[in-house]
């Protein structure tokens, strides 16, 4: 049983990563653009949902879209825009974080709610890395998502949470992201605290420890990171980085401890 949860959980991932390249490459705007509706050669995407649904190819002329786009300029940190495509990857990381989830939380129902976020999750961080944008688009329907998929999962026998405490800890999270917006408004992006909402549900399903680890550890990874950068000579004290996939990379880390304490 144990081996075919793993095993589903890896097959959904695999399809819900692939999906992931085509939708990131159509987000990944600079604000106030519209969303793209082409290829790099100019083709429009076509396919279900208004092409949203496709494989990382253009069916007209077999070009991938880039899986990693960013900018390293303007004091800002992250991956040069000749950065080599590497489509493969996007899927593989949305494999390993489903098996993970699968793994720590075992046959309990809101399993199924992780497996339906983390490909957005992967989504967001995709994005943040390649513009430093977190759209509106993505963060507030994933944290109202959140909530109200986690509400009739707390009315099944076997789930291992709370729904009052996952809703009150989006409001904590996302309140504590917002004050500290407002205190260092060019150290945060308004994104930031709006994915603190979903990422706050999600973290206090478990609890309040589990909610303060998972923050505590995204604030950790993200300073490692600029720590690191600034070690290296690619970034200063002012270099703004993508904060969104440490906050989910912190947050993932929560999740996963979060579920195995309450297994016991």
């Amino acid at each position: 049983m144990y081996a075919t949860l793993l095993a589903v959980a890896a097959l959904w991932g695999a399809a819900a990563g692939l999906l992931v390249p085509r939708a990131a490459y159509r987000i990944s705007v600079e604000p106030g653009e519209p969303w793209r509706d082409s290829c790099p050669s100019g083709h429009r995407f076509a396919g279900p949902v208004r092409g949203w649904i496709g494989g990382v190819r253009c069916a007209a002329c077999a070009t991938a879209v880039p899986a990693v786009s960013g900018r390293a300029a303007d004091g800002v940190a992250g991956p040069s825009p000749d950065a080599p495509a590497t489509p493969v990857t996007v899927p593989l990381v949305t494999i390993a974080a489903c098996v993970a989830v699968a793994a720590a939380t075992g046959v309990r129902p809101e399993l199924a709610v992780w497996l339906l976020i983390v490909p957005f999750a992967v989504l967001l961080a995709v994005v943040d890395l390649r513009v430093h944008r977190l759209p509106d688009g993505l963060t507030l329907p994933l944290a109202a998502a959140a909530a109200l998929l986690l509400g009739p999962v707390a009315l099944l026998s076997g789930h291992a949470g709370s729904w009052t405490t996952a809703l009150l800890g989006g409001l904590v999270l996302g309140g504590a992201y917002f004050v500290l917006f407002v205190i260092h408004p060019n150290g945060m992006g308004f994104g930031d605290v709006k994915l603190a909402l979903s990422l706050g549900v999600v973290l206090g399903w478990y609890g309040w420890t589990v909610l303060f680890a998972g923050a505590f550890a995204g604030f950790l990874f993200g300073s490692l990171y600029g720590v690191v950068l600034m070690a290296l000579g690619r970034a200063g004290r002012r270099t703004a980085i993508p904060f969104g996939p440490f906050m989910m990379a912190g947050a993932l880390l929560g999740l996963l401890l979060g579920a195995l304490a309450v297994r016991g």
